[in-house]
């Protein structure tokens, strides 16, 4: 069966519009405080309809310093974040992306930055450890992420009632492979805390190409606004079609982005522009 047909026969089973929710956070060095902000934005995009939310990346601790989120990783199916993950899952009934938390590493002093997936029942369904760490060095600004962060190396995609659903993590956003190699995705899902510097030139820019290229909803839930530590994140969280246009969007601070998803209208999409199945994929030696 080629990429098309299955596409075709999958969106076919689900024509029904449905909301999602990307939420945007300033989160801090507070553990239990950022859960409590989290809480209580997930509550209100379920209140909008959301069956499907995103969180951003390290939405449960932007650290005084690097070492701080090494301090409070946790073991797989272990610790107060993933319980916060699969209790709110199960009580609003939704599929929750638990934008990143940290994780243990086979290396000591460093974490996997790992997005959990949990379904309506509070199981977990996916987890994906970011592969790309973000290294910069511009003026004043400087991020080494490899310091304290060991990559992952699996691409993940996972089968949900929403369709098929890629999971990428903020820097990861700059390689179009990772998402090439996803093939056929319905939706990409994107936590992030993109530095305002990179953010106001490149983030509304990268997020609606790989909508485009891809012919996918995107949901891009970022970290956005001054933290405690100093930092300025980007935020301008968005939800953007599979034809690149940005259907809701928040610029700064904490709160909901929402909008629905038309697999009808994504199908019809990938029907008129069939550019999925006119891939080739090249290697040079």
């Amino acid at each position: 069966m080629s990429v098309g047909d299955s596409t075709q026969k999958r969106i076919a089973a689900q024509v029904n519009a449905f909301k999602v929710a990307a939420i945007q956070m300033a989160s801090g060095p507070n553990v239990a405080g950022n859960l409590s902000e989290a809480r209580r934005l997930i509550a209100k995009a379920v209140e909008q309809g959301a069956r499907l939310v995103v969180l951003p990346e390290f939405f449960a601790i932007m650290g005084m310093t690097d070492q701080d989120k090494v301090q409070v990783r946790e073991q797989p199916g272990q610790g107060p974040i993933q319980s916060f993950l699969c209790e709110t899952a199960r009580k609003h009934k939704i599929w929750l992306v638990g934008g990143s938390i940290p994780m243990v590493a086979s290396v000591p002093g460093k974490v996997r930055n790992t997005c959990l997936v949990f379904d309506e029942r509070g199981e977990q369904v996916a987890r994906y450890d970011k592969i790309h760490l973000f290294n910069l060095e511009l003026g004043n600004e400087n991020y080494h992420e490899a310091k304290t962060i060991e990559p992952g190396n699996e691409v993940v995609v996972v089968d949900s009632p929403f369709g098929r659903i890629g999971l990428a993590v903020c820097y990861d956003l700059r390689f179009p492979e990772l998402f090439r190699s996803m093939k056929d995705v319905d939706i990409i899902v994107l936590p992030s805390a993109f530095t305002e510097t990179t953010g106001k030139m490149h983030w509304e820019v990268l997020v609606r190409a790989r909508a485009i290229e891809n012919l996918a909803y995107v949901i891009a839930s970022a970290q956005g606004g001054y933290h405690v530590n100093g930092r300025e994140t980007h935020g301008n969280s968005m939800i953007v079609d599979p034809w690149g246009r940005v259907l809701d969007r928040l610029p700064r601070g904490s709160g909901v982005v929402v909008a629905d998803v038309n697999p009808s209208y994504q199908a019809s999409l990938r029907s008129s522009l069939p550019a999925l199945t006119h891939r080739i994929l090249f290697s040079c030696e």
